[in-house]
């Protein structure tokens, strides 16, 4: 039974997070596909970008909630926590991969944090925290999502650790969809979403 129920979460998780904040709102609005402007990522900081915080803000609660929905439901019905990794990163990989939308996506950041936010608030603060200290020192979003990925297996050992493996199985899938942003890091061509300088 447990493994039937597993299945069909994993597989509607899947088509959940295939549903693309940034790129329906662009849809609704009629503006144009952010895939094809900006950074070309469809997430809420290509979409603070191209138009404004308030459009960003929708974007962000939006691809938050389809994360947390999914796997608090999973957790809410008993699933193990294993299972709930799996239909985590069904979640991030639609967000990542959807049918919806010709198979390209965002990089699953906010779908990722939003998949982590049923672990508990601590869990919660600690990666909200990260990310925005990670914000104000280096002004880089995308290393803010780097780093944040990094830390995020090593806070759930402390808070619990039946989910670490899940994590960092998340948290390699999202390094892995920034391995252009490391490269431009890297390379000091990567674009700051604040610059304290100006």
């Amino acid at each position: 039974m447990i493994i039937l129920l597993t299945l069909i979460f994993t597989v509607s998780a899947y088509f959940i997070g295939a549903l693309n904040g940034a790129i329906l709102l662009c849809k609704v609005k009629g503006w144009p596909d952010p895939r094809l402007h900006g950074s070309k990522n469809p997430g809420a900081t290509n979409i603070l970008r191209l138009h404004h915080a308030q459009a960003a803000s929708l974007v962000l609660i939006f691809d938050l909630l389809k994360g947390t929905l999914p796997v608090y439901i999973a957790y809410f019905v008993n699933i193990p926590p294993f299972a709930i990794g799996f239909i985590g990163i069904a979640t991030c990989l639609g967000h990542i991969f959807p049918p919806y939308f010709g198979f390209k996506g965002g990089k699953g950041v906010a779908t990722g944090l939003g998949t982590l936010l049923p672990l508990g608030m601590d869990m919660t603060g600690l990666l909200i925290f990260t990310w925005l200290l990670t914000i104000a020192l280096s002004g880089y979003a995308s290393l803010a999502a780097i780093v944040t990925a990094i830390a995020a297996p090593i806070f759930i050992e402390f808070i619990k650790p039946e989910f670490t493996l899940p994590v960092l199985m998340l948290s390699s899938l999202i390094i892995l969809r920034h391995i252009s942003n490391i490269h431009r890091l890297i390379s000091g061509k990567e674009k700051k979403i604040v610059n304290w300088k100006q």
